[in-house]
């Protein structure tokens, strides 16, 4: 089922066994939220993310009465799948005690997660629901909702604000109402300049990623010329970036295999290393030297054009850029 179809379901019932998978961590997180309470569980839930999932724990956890005469609330969060075996004996305890739940939230990949319908399905007494990322329309409806849950007074252009600033994450910028809802009245704009943490940088590294990934990057280009980057400092990063993408491409070839600590002085998370050196191992050596001559160019043009030209300069300049890729 979709969500609109699980929210009508939960205000006459709440489902007992449960599969989320989708694109809406922040969705899936609000209604695990939810169960726990109305379960009343806070205190007798068993969470097992990831590597923590072992079956003998679950299945021992949904086999004995509530340690708190309560519920057994079993939450599981994981990338890899459940052999099915031992999922349908876990749903099998969940439908033999009234007082017992499973949540599972699946965040491998979409194919395994349709497979694990075989399992959440309502002729073995549960469901599966599916998630998708929510439009602007959507996700200012949920942070709307949020701020009157906790109080908050704060207005459309506000929220639409909050959500420019910090990329459109849902999750964050529910968590930024939290902080903001301790300020006394209305919040505004200005409270949000004076108070958020923009998530501008993470925002160009993701830019730049997608730029040597050749997509297309004028809407991202936009949004972070809004969020008050410059067509300067956009440069630069990109300059620093293809130095980067160059130090990677000539450690593997000496060394054949990368180290982001020996290559940088600093170690960077695994996914983005991995994710440079795939960039490193695709570029040419030629053609990162003819994009080190294009960026000194633009360099160069941009400090002699007018500011209300420099937007469409950055833009072809990244067109460009992509054609020696």
């Amino acid at each position: 089922m979709y969500q609109r179809e699980f929210e009508n379901l939960l205000q006459t019932t709440l489902p007992r066994a449960i599969l989320f998978y989708g694109e809406n961590d922040y969705l899936v997180s609000t209604y695990i939220q939810h169960y726990i309470n109305r379960t009343n569980s806070s205190e007798s839930l068993l969470t097992l993310y990831f590597e923590e999932y072992h079956f003998e724990k679950a299945k021992a956890y949904l086999s004995q009465s509530s340690l708190f005469g309560g519920t057994n609330l079993l939450v599981i969060k994981r990338e890899k799948k459940i052999p099915k075996k031992e999922l349908d004996t876990l749903i099998e305890l969940v439908n033999k005690n009234s007082d017992n739940y499973l949540l599972f939230n699946h965040q491998g990949n979409a194919t395994d997660s349709k497979t694990l319908q075989n399992s959440f399905s309502p002729k073995n007494g549960a469901n599966w629901v599916r998630l998708f990322e929510p439009n602007i329309k959507e996700s200012l409806a949920m942070l709307q909702k949020k701020a009157q849950h906790i109080g908050l007074k704060i207005d459309h252009y506000a929220l639409q604000h909050l959500m420019l600033l910090l990329n459109n994450n849902i999750a964050l910028c529910a968590n930024e109402l939290n902080k903001l809802a301790l300020l006394k009245g209305e919040v505004t704009s200005k409270d949000i300049d004076r108070l958020v943490y923009s998530t501008a940088p993470l925002a160009v590294e993701q830019l730049l990623i997608e730029l040597f990934e050749k997509k297309p990057v004028v809407i991202t280009v936009s949004k972070l010329l809004e969020l008050g980057e410059d067509e300067f400092s956009l440069l630069r990063s990109t300059q620093f970036f293809i130095n980067q993408i160059f130090l990677f491409n000539a450690y593997m070839k000496l060394h054949g295999h990368i180290d982001s600590k020996a290559i940088l002085g600093y170690q960077l998370p695994k996914q983005i290393e991995e994710q440079k050196a795939n960039l490193a191992l695709k570029v040419k050596s030629p053609a990162i030297l003819k994009i080190f001559e294009h960026l000194l160019e633009v360099e160069l043009q941009l400090k002699n054009t007018p500011a209300t030209n420099r937007e469409l300069l950055l833009y072809g300049a990244f067109i460009k850029l992509q054609s020696y890729l």
